[in-house]
């Protein structure tokens, strides 16, 4: 499940920069079921869920942006999975202020925290892994870079109607305390079933990165509906250890 998260950050690196939230609201539900391909077979494994909220502080007021992955329980016994990413973000830029990371999957565990200075190159950071002392460090990002929940959510803010097939838009996103290079590639549109929001025009988003985790040619796929919400649709994955997607089951709150 880390993998599918790391492909989430990847997936949602497009050209984010100057855009402004219009289209992510507090309130928000998406369900997915997420399949991995067993003997030839797509086999759901577990749920992943994201939830948006407003939370005040002493000083703001916070979008807390939330995704959780659990395993289903008649495979927790073979790979449990517990997963839980956090990010608190500005409610108009989506920009980063604070991430955090608690997985949990078969026999390992980490826990991460980011604090992300209002420099906007600077982060610290807090590691706990399993056995292991804790570890704190500081390091520099380029301007403009964000977490993998807050991309996530970004991505929604794009009009990829004033997109051309082929486009391609290069960035990077920070992962596991690095910043990573990667590039997404608009290849059109496509009509799918979206859960209970039925058939809807989707926009379709190619992704390549300069990484061993992800194979294949636009064979790393992210599905956005084609309206205001830019709902998450389907997203496919490849991977060295096989192929999986996640599917939209339910949206609620757009």
């Amino acid at each position: 499940m880390k993998k599918i998260f790391l492909l989430l950050t990847v997936l949602t690196s497009c050209g984010l920069i100057a855009q402004t939230n219009k289209t992510v609201r507090p309130g928000e539900k998406f369900v997915y079921a997420a399949s991995y391909n067993m003997s030839g077979l797509m086999t759901q494994l577990a749920q992943v869920t994201m939830e948006t909220e407003t939370v005040k502080t002493s000083k703001r007021t916070l979008l807390h942006l939330r995704c959780e992955a659990t395993t289903y329980s008649k495979w927790d016994s073979f790979f449990k999975i517990r997963d839980i990413y956090e990010s608190y973000v500005d409610p108009i830029t989506l920009k980063s202020n604070l991430y955090k990371r608690d997985i949990f999957e078969g026999k390992y565990t980490k826990k991460e925290k980011y604090i992300f200075k209002s420099d906007g190159r600077t982060i610290e950071s807090t590691v706990n892994k399993k056995n292991m002392p804790e570890t704190k460090k500081t390091f520099q990002i380029n301007p403009g870079s964000q977490d993998v929940v807050s991309i996530l959510y970004k991505l929604r803010t794009i009009d990829f109607s004033t997109y051309k097939p082929g486009q391609i838009k290069s960035f990077s996103v920070v992962f596991d305390e690095k910043e990573m290079g990667v590039s997404a590639k608009f290849l059109g549109k496509e009509t799918l079933n979206v859960g209970n929001l039925g058939k809807k025009v989707c926009y379709k988003i190619s992704i390549g990165a300069k990484t061993n985790k992800l194979r294949g040619t636009d064979k790393n796929i992210i599905y956005l509906t084609a309206d205001q919400a830019r709902v998450p649709a389907l997203i496919q994955f490849s991977i060295p250890v096989g192929t999986g997607q996640l599917t939209l089951t339910n949206a609620k709150g757009i």
